[in-house]
């Protein structure tokens, strides 16, 4: 249902510049670069493409009524006056697009304030591959005093020692690196460490 409802919302900006458009060559240039934008942003959300999701939802909203606005403008450079018709059309278009950037923009700052909590872990994607050899033993999330953060056990098939484990993750040191562009202001950590029994991924928030 997600899924769905997350292709809905990429694709409405180009269905709503399908109502609107009055040229054949223009039309087709900002509905082809709004489905472009659309499809990026669905894989943003399937995780195919590796970026923070709140903010290129709230970049997408933000970028697609000025992609149509500027097609709008060319085809009345060059077109006659618009059909009566066409003046509600382009209204419903700006409402929808307008409350559209609103929701998203509302959610957004919530997720936000939702980030100052510090009840979240890193996402699964914050882990970072996994090099030939080395497979997953266990995973999971934990909190405690400093926040929460994501666990995962590691082993190796090859009968590295954890020592060449950790060498082998280039995880000698943690590394830390930025969440996101607008909304997510916090820095990710990944580091490894030695339990005894295996070698321990972790990622957590920055303090």
């Amino acid at each position: 249902m997600l899924t769905i409802l997350g292709i809905l919302f990429a694709v409405a900006p180009a269905v709503v510049w399908m109502t609107i458009a009055r040229t054949r060559a223009t039309g087709l240039a900002i509905g082809g670069a709004l489905l472009a934008g659309a499809g990026a942003l669905v894989s943003v959300q399937q995780g195919w493409i590796d970026a923070p999701r709140p903010d290129t939802h709230l970049v997408f909203t933000a970028l697609a009524p000025l992609l149509i606005a500027c097609g709008a403008g060319l085809e009345g450079r060059h077109e006659d006056s618009p059909p009566p018709e066409w003046i509600p059309r382009r209204n419903g278009a700006i409402g929808f697009l307008g409350t559209q950037f609103a929701l998203t923009l509302v959610v957004g700052l919530l997720y936000s304030l939702m980030l100052t909590e510090g009840s979240d872990a890193p996402p699964a994607r914050a882990v970072p591959p996994l090099p030939a050899g080395i497979t997953v033993v266990s995973e999971g999330t934990d909190c405690g005093s400093g926040g929460c953060y994501r666990l995962v056990a590691v082993d190796s098939e090859d009968g590295l020692t954890r020592p060449e484990i950790i060498r082998r993750l280039d995880l000698q040191q943690e590394t830390c690196r930025s969440s996101g562009w607008l909304l997510d202001w916090r820095d990710v950590c990944v580091g490894a460490r030695d339990n005894g029994t295996n070698v321990v991924i972790y990622a957590s928030w920055s303090g």
